[in-house]
């Protein structure tokens, strides 16, 4: 499987004991724990950071000894742009690059596997990213 780049969706499905994805995401989130490095990037800390008030407590939820953290590399800011671009092209409405572009971008360019609930737009502008999904 090699290295799991897990989606904010899938963190917080867990975090907030979501009553419709909680068992899937819990589920999976130790499956991946089991044989590979969990990694998270800035924008799913970002996104996750959203339901706490203190930076303390979201340390706690996203234990270091868990969750790898990795930046984003460049080549993976370019290839969301040109994502971006094609999102446009097919009639997309928002004016910048959307969180999903930079997550699934940083997944591809550094070979590893997306963990998320919401494959649409990875499968579309990501085709041959490896996923886990429901």
């Amino acid at each position: 499987m090699g290295d799991v780049l897990v989606d904010s969706n899938v963190l917080l499905d867990v975090l907030e004991e979501d009553a419709s994805w909680y068992d899937w995401s819990s589920t999976q989130l130790q499956k991946a724990a089991d044989c590979s490095s969990l990694i998270i990037n800035p924008i799913i800390y970002a996104e996750v950071s959203v339901g706490f008030k203190r930076i303390e407590e979201l340390e706690e939820a996203l234990p270091l000894h868990f969750f790898q953290r990795i930046p984003i590399p460049w080549e993976a800011a370019f290839l969301a742009g040109k994502c971006f671009i094609g999102y446009r092209r097919l009639g997309g409405t928002k004016s910048s690059p959307l969180p999903d572009f930079f997550i699934g971008a940083h997944a591809a360019v550094s070979g590893l596997t997306l963990l998320t609930r919401d494959s649409a737009r990875y499968r579309t502008y990501f085709p041959s990213l490896k996923l886990i999904t429901p």
